[in-house]
């Protein structure tokens, strides 16, 4: 006997509209979930991923691997890695050696709000180590000016013409035009607000750097910067990869995305077993049906697979709306958080992740009601009411 056909399941799905509707409703907000805790974690580790690279070493304070704005080193440092760390990478006669003071503050705008963010000071030099960083709009600050990241209004919880180019910051009491705007696509640096360095050192009051950072010709010289930090032990340094100190980091906030999946899976995990609720009762109005159906000479087998069509008919429409909703709802979505904002994105590793829950879904979730109805001796399914 040949399976059942089509018609037969697209009948099924449709006879009762309004537990159809639930199903996918149900389905849709299960997989939205999936692809807003994907997009959440994934855009976190791409974002630290791509702040951090393998070429530039980080010089801080012993003492501050987990943070560089408690770091403090001696500003003489800078001049002597430059000097004595072989392997730095040059571009016309410039080292690309950074000294950088880097603070957590608030600014205030022109509104009179107040926002916080991570202020960097810095000198032209940064480009050299920061070589993702662009100019998009503007030029680089003198003194009395800033330049700001693309995405530094969402950090000072503002909107984007409260920084364009022209407006002014408050900081410790004193005004900053905006001198330029900048982008480094992906990393950290977006959110930030760059002062020239002596301007942050003179309103924050210390005669220290919080961190050098080198740029080495080849990602294998780290052993010559990690020497020196180890025989200048008068200056108290310690040398990090970069990507090292962001996967710090990243562990750091494991935390943070586990209980991400965690909310997640708890949410779907009750919206699963109100499907199951809802597969229960459908079936249970079915069972003289199927037994019908197994008079005929339909197999429990054909009968399962035939449920497990109209359970994937429904779930799957639930992802495609899912998908639908989260492309607009997740599409350009900036998240900020303690160290910086970063996109919201739904690449294809995601993708395929929604459309296997949904699959899941449709399968594993019709099996239970499915054994539970088609499990009665004939007989007693043909006489059920």
């Amino acid at each position: 006997m040949s399976l059942l056909p089509f018609s037969y399941v697209s009948r099924s799905v449709l006879r009762e509209p309004s537990k159809f509707v639930q199903k996918v409703v149900g389905s849709a907000m299960v997989v939205f979930l999936v692809l807003g805790a994907g997009a959440f974690n994934g855009g976190m580790n791409r974002m630290l991923r791509e702040t951090g690279n393998p070429r530039n070493v980080l010089f801080i304070g012993a003492g501050s691997e987990e943070s560089v704005e408690r770091s403090e080193i001696p500003m003489r440092s800078e001049g002597l890695i430059e000097a004595g760390v072989r392997g730095i990478s040059q571009r016309m006669g410039t080292y690309a050696v950074s000294g950088e003071v880097q603070y957590m503050s608030n600014l205030g705008l022109e509104d009179g709000s107040v926002g916080q963010g991570l202020l960097r000071g810095v000198t032209p030099k940064v480009f050299e180590v920061r070589r993702e960083v662009r100019m998009v709009e503007g030029r680089f600050p003198g003194s009395g000016e800033v330049m700001v990241g693309v995405l530094a209004h969402h950090a000072l919880g503002t909107g984007p013409e409260s920084l364009e180019v022209g407006q002014s910051l408050v900081f410790e009491g004193q005004k900053f035009r905006i001198s330029g705007r900048f982008d480094a696509p992906g990393s950290l640096l977006e959110s930030e607000v760059w002062f020239t360095r002596g301007d942050l050192m003179t309103l924050t009051q210390r005669e220290t750097l919080s961190c050098v950072i080198v740029r080495l010709e080849r990602a294998e010289d780290f052993r010559s910067a990690d020497l020196f930090s180890k025989q200048r032990l008068d200056l108290e340094l310690v040398a990090l990869r970069e990507s090292d100190y962001y996967k710090q980091l990243s562990v750091f906030y494991r935390p943070i995305r586990w209980m991400t999946w965690l909310t997640t899976a708890l949410v779907a995990i009750g919206a699963l077993f109100g499907g199951l609720n809802l597969l229960y009762a459908s079936y249970a109005s079915r069972i003289r049906e199927f037994a019908a159906l197994r008079t005929l000479g339909f197999s429990s087998l054909r009968i399962v697979f035939t449920l497990i069509q109209e359970s994937l008919l429904t779930t799957l429409a639930g992802t495609w709306m899912a998908l639908a909703l989260a492309a607009v709802v997740f599409a350009d979505r900036v998240v900020f958080f303690s160290i910086g904002s970063f996109l919201l994105t739904l690449d294809g590793g995601l993708l395929a992740v929604a459309l296997a829950t949904g699959f899941l879904m449709g399968v594993l979730g019709t099996l239970p009601p499915a054994y539970r109805c088609l499990g009665t001796h004939l007989p007693t399914a043909l006489r059920t009411s």
